[in-house]
């Protein structure tokens, strides 16, 4: 959630900032509910606090005066518990309408709704000119018997596959190069739990606008997650952070989950749009004054990766209104895919700014005072899109592929061949 006193003090920023997410939510009725249920709380214990002192005076009373003045009490005690009710539920009103607004979008996001939107930064690398005819990677992986997507449609349905021989190598070496990376950079390896409790989802600010995109284990009040973002951001709900331990940088390992619903029909072939894959993600928890070169940061890992990986790529911003509810501003990096001749996204780097920390009441103590941490997230590799890139870019005539220099120590092989 956002700080309120943007509301209290600053409605129209709010508005703005809305209209740039392209956010159909009404201030004015924000502000009325939040002055409406102030003013009855206030009332409510004015209430209280007159029926605190008429009850003191009860024992000094005798006849009709004493009888009068518990009467007034008992009055004093009904309107106390009306008030109170109708406080509970404007705050109830209030908060269900409140816990929707999305973070405020950095100044420097640009203006749009739609991937189109996204302003290029930069590129890196230059697409190799191939003198045969490209396949795609699911041609490939049928070709080489290292990706079955029919019997999977057998065992699981739609957007399921089975990675097989070499590419389960693949895979597996591609999730500790990078894990491998983010450790020499101070990031601290872990695999946390893929089912989490609401409160995880919510205090990421998955719940409520994404909730149809995660699978639900009803029975257990349980929720897979789809990035283990969330996993990393709630393992420390609730905690204070000393000043000198900021930043923590955490490299999360785990298999993830996506329904992918109002997805239908798009990216169907292959593996690019998956309901279940690998990946590894950073996540730091930051001195606010920090966040922003820490943004920078993150990015720059991603970057040095996809380099390693020897695959083109361009980095975008992320327009305001296509960014997620948590976002302040996010950055996609987009792999060249040679079958479909353009950028497509491969990993994301968002700053969530104090967000996710104020759902999550994740802080640090600053001198005499507690403040909110500020949350940063970023994919570095997946399963999915990172195998599927570099079976893509480095296919070669024969139909084998092979394998950049920087994976060979972690996979044990140079190529894949027919």
């Amino acid at each position: 959630m956002i700080d309120l006193s943007v509301l209290r003090e600053s409605p129209d920023s709010l508005r703005e900032a809305l209209r740039r997410r392209h956010v159909d939510i009404d201030v004015g009725t924000l502000v009325e509910l939040d002055e409406r249920r102030r003013r009855v709380r206030s009332e409510a214990e004015q209430v209280r606090a007159e029926q605190k002192r008429v009850g003191k005076e009860i024992s000094t009373l005798e006849g009709e005066q004493r009888q009068g003045a518990i009467a007034s009490a008992g009055r004093l005690a009904e309107r106390y518990k009306r008030l109170l009710a109708e406080a509970d539920e404007l705050d109830e009103k209030f908060q269900q309408l409140w816990i929707t607004v999305p973070n405020m979008a950095h100044p420097s996001a640009p203006d749009g709704t739609t991937e189109e939107d996204a302003v290029e930064i930069r590129r890196w690398g230059t697409p190799a000119g191939y003198e045969f005819r490209v396949r795609d990677h699911q041609d490939l992986g049928e070709a080489l018997d290292i990706i079955d997507i029919e019997r999977a449609a057998k065992v699981a349905g739609s957007r399921f596959a089975f990675l097989k021989g070499k590419a389960v190598l693949l895979e597996l070496g591609l999730i500790r190069f990078a894990v491998d990376q983010l450790i020499a950079e101070g990031f601290i390896p872990v695999v946390p739990p893929v089912l989490v409790r609401e409160e995880a989802l919510f205090g990421t600010g998955f719940f409520p606008s994404d909730r149809d995109q995660v699978y639900e284990i009803e029975r257990d009040e349980l929720f897979l997650v789809g990035t283990s973002e969330v996993s990393l951001a709630a393992l420390h709900l609730n905690e204070i952070f000393e000043t000198t331990d900021l930043p923590i940088r955490y490299a999360g390992s785990s298999t993830c989950f996506r329904r992918e619903a109002g997805t239908y029909g798009k990216d169907t072939r292959g593996i690019f749009r998956m309901h279940q894959f690998d990946k590894v993600e950073m996540f730091s928890f930051c001195h606010p004054e920090q966040s922003w070169d820490e943004h920078e940061y993150m990015l720059s890992i991603e970057e040095k990766i996809l380099q390693d990986l020897e695959l083109p790529y361009r980095v975008v911003s992320v327009a305001a209104g296509d960014l997620g509810a948590s976002a302040a501003k996010k950055y996609d990096i987009e792999v060249w895919l040679p079958s479909q001749e353009t950028f497509r996204e491969i990993t994301s780097c968002s700053n969530t700014t104090d967000y996710q920390a104020r759902r999550l009441r994740t802080r640090f103590r600053d001198g005499t005072s507690n403040r909110l941490v500020h949350t940063l997230n970023g994919t570095v590799v997946t399963s999915s899109r990172t195998v599927l890139a570099l079976l893509e870019n480095h296919q070669q005539a024969d139909g084998s592929v092979t394998i950049p220099a920087a994976l060979r120590p972690y996979v044990g092989f140079d190529s894949i061949a027919p």
